[in-house]
């Protein structure tokens, strides 16, 4: 049951970002403390949150380096 409760909550952040965009920085990070939670349980981490994850730090890469 953790791997079902622990993915329900990370795609209710995934919801909030899409409907909060501009509160994305930390909704996240809850993504991350959320996947972090996946492996200190041992459990697996779902793909689709690993891709978004990426993506969402790929679309921070111009704020972080401007000019790239």
């Amino acid at each position: 049951m953790a791997f079902e409760a622990l993915r329900a909550s990370a795609m209710m952040i995934l919801d909030e970002i899409a409907k909060c965009p501009d509160d994305r920085h930390v909704l996240q990070e809850q993504l991350r403390e959320k996947i972090a939670e996946f492996r200190g349980l041992g459990l697996p981490v779902p793909e689709d949150l690993i891709r978004f994850e990426a993506e969402l730090s790929e679309a921070d890469a111009p704020e972080i380096f401007p000019g790239s």
